[in-house]
């Protein structure tokens, strides 16, 4: 009767170790396979206009934006930086003004 108690806690506990060792294979696959997903999403380069082209606003572009007490540089960061968060391409999202909270 003891003997058989043990065999069983054995398999338990046999059993649970096998659903976690699967478990922690199936998270490294997943982990793996989004590391390879990010890289094949690398950003494209784009080249600068001509010169003498005109300037033409991008495809999606989204109006104007006014900037306050901004640098220009810290304006176009905050913009990168939520369209990240956000998961959208830049070129979608629409920023009316950008003001310095003091």
């Amino acid at each position: 009767m003891q003997n058989l108690l043990f065999q069983s806690l054995g398999n338990s506990v046999l059993g649970l170790a096998i659903v976690f060792a699967v478990l922690i294979i199936l998270m490294a696959c997943i982990k793996v396979m989004s590391a390879f997903m990010k890289k094949g999403e690398a950003p494209q380069k784009v080249q600068a206009p001509a010169s003498a082209a005109p300037v033409v606003a991008a495809k999606g572009s989204c109006g104007d934006i006014r900037i306050f007490d901004v640098p220009e540089k810290t304006a176009a960061m905050l913009m990168a930086i939520t369209a990240d968060k956000l998961g959208e391409p830049l070129h979608t999202l629409r920023f009316i003004s950008i003001k310095e909270v003091k």
